[in-house]
């Protein structure tokens, strides 16, 4: 969907000159003593210890790395590249994690919310479209602490919320009016394989309850006349080998219960990565047939904006 119109300011401005945004930052911090900052539901006391939080997060973010990103999405790379913020630790722990080192092993360094601020503004200065928060959802506090910093000392780029999909309903409270796109994983149809691959309980259930209050608070994903993302949906799927994703049941939720008009990036970048091939039926790339299923399902339901870079890429790398 295509706006030619002026740039929308990004939605967390308004929040800000409100004093809004301050409070909700405010009311996050607080959540830290009992945490239901993400779908886990911890409720342990973040701001004295991490010891039994599935994030292994403290009061402050752990950052392993930022800069601008031209890997993601065509909306958000546009010409001069997505600007990543990548948070160690996650709240998932799927064992197939291309990107363990950061998410399980929690390679990084512990960052202040002025710290975290600086990076937002160096990525707004180096040119980048949007600020990428990647893995953000145990880390919303601090998002929004440093947020504040930010917009008041001049961010005004458009804020995406990069997750995994395992997102509580008092964290999108908190977010609704703030994040301007939100790219949530769906990475399963099926809970009991969610619980087997990724470790947590009622994925399936969270997650669509949280995609539907992502499209709720920002719609279907908007453009500019340069093809650049400005607010909306944006939704991702990863293909595992042996249907394990469950992915009919995904697009069909996806194109029954959400939009047609998602934007949807169908991945096929999976390869056996951390402990896959401990598990046999994970132990292997995607073949081209499966691939070309989920792409065909996807037409056959209606969803036709789909990345345009991987059904190329990714079926010609099967041949």
């Amino acid at each position: 969907m295509n706006d030619n119109r002026e740039p929308l300011a990004p939605a967390y401005l308004a929040l800000h000159r409100t004093g809004e945004l301050a409070d909700r930052a405010a009311r996050a911090h607080a959540h830290l003593s009992d945490c239901d900052l993400c779908a886990r539901d911890c409720r342990m006391n973040r701001l004295e210890t991490i010891r039994g939080a599935a994030c292994r997060t403290g009061e402050r973010a752990v950052v392993s790395s930022h800069g601008p990103h031209p890997g993601e999405e065509d909306p958000l790379r546009g010409s001069r590249g997505s600007g990543t913020i990548f948070f160690a630790w996650c709240n998932l722990r799927c064992v197939y994690c291309q990107n363990w080192d950061i998410s399980q092993a929690g390679e990084g360094r512990e960052v202040t919310a002025e710290e975290l601020a600086g990076m937002m503004l160096s990525l707004q200065r180096q040119g980048c479209h949007n600020i990428n928060l990647v893995s953000p959802s145990h880390v919303v506090a601090q998002v929004l602490a440093a947020l504040v910093i930010a917009a008041r000392e001049g961010l005004r780029l458009p804020l995406v919320y990069n997750t995994g999909g395992y997102d509580s309903p008092a964290a999108l409270a908190l977010l609704d009016g703030v994040v301007d796109i939100y790219m949530p994983d769906m990475k399963y149809g099926d809970g009991a394989i969610a619980r087997k691959y990724s470790k947590v309980r009622d994925y399936v259930a969270v997650n669509r309850t949280a995609v539907r209050e992502m499209h709720r608070q920002v719609g279907d994903l908007l453009l500019d006349g340069h093809g650049v993302a400005r607010r909306g949906l944006l939704v991702r799927h990863l293909v595992l080998p042996n249907e394990l994703t469950g992915t009919d049941a995904v697009l069909r939720f996806i194109a029954e219960e959400i939009s047609t008009d998602t934007y949807l990036n169908i991945m096929g970048q999976y390869r056996p990565c951390h402990r896959a091939g401990k598990h046999p039926e994970l132990d292997r790339r995607p073949e081209r047939r499966e691939m070309a299923a989920a792409f065909e399902l996807a037409g056959r339901l209606g969803l036709q904006r789909l990345d345009d870079r991987w059904p190329i890429a990714t079926l010609a790398s099967w041949l």
